[in-house]
């Protein structure tokens, strides 16, 4: 399997892994695209603020819209983050390895990051996703029997990255 996902309970603590498993897998050497989430808590305001980062060292987008404090929709940024998205694409061509910060609802839709997951596959290379449990069956259609469930060790996420990584090269 190529896909590797990450589905941890918790506001934002799939990012945090996915966040320190790039930095991991930087400081290994790997060359990176795609991008990981940061979230900002705001006095203020009782949604955090979401920014993507894109790998490796490429922009930072603000993907949430403050729609107030009492706002029950959705607050994703379509438009932020199809710029995040075209700004990782940009890098796939060097990359060994795509991170995708989370499978979401334009995702569940074939829309955001899926065409770019398709053209890492395409390339034979490992990708490793975020997902949520409201947006698991989503990614489950997308990817039928095709991703594996990784958890949250940093470690373990690792050596399933670098074992793909290996066999892409070979």
């Amino acid at each position: 399997m190529q896909i590797g996902y990450v589905s941890e309970t918790g506001r934002g603590a799939g990012d945090v892994v996915l966040a320190e498993v790039a930095a991991l897998l930087a400081a290994a050497g790997v060359r990176l695209a795609g991008t990981v989430q940061s979230n900002t808590e705001r006095a203020d305001r009782h949604h955090c603020d979401m920014d993507v980062q894109v790998l490796p060292d490429g922009p930072r987008f603000r993907i949430s819209q403050d729609l107030g404090n009492h706002a029950k929709g959705c607050r994703l940024n379509p438009g932020a983050l199809e710029q995040a998205v075209q700004a990782a694409s940009e890098g796939l061509a060097a990359a060994e390895v795509l991170i995708v910060n989370k499978f979401g609802k334009l995702e569940s839709e074939g829309r955001g990051f899926c065409g770019l997951i398709a053209a890492a596959l395409d390339r034979g290379l490992p990708v490793l996703v975020g997902v949520n449990a409201l947006n698991l069956p989503g990614f489950q259609a997308f990817t039928g029997d095709l991703a594996a469930p990784l958890g949250a060790d940093r470690h373990h996420i690792v050596a399933w990255v670098l074992a793909r990584r290996r066999q892409a090269a070979a």
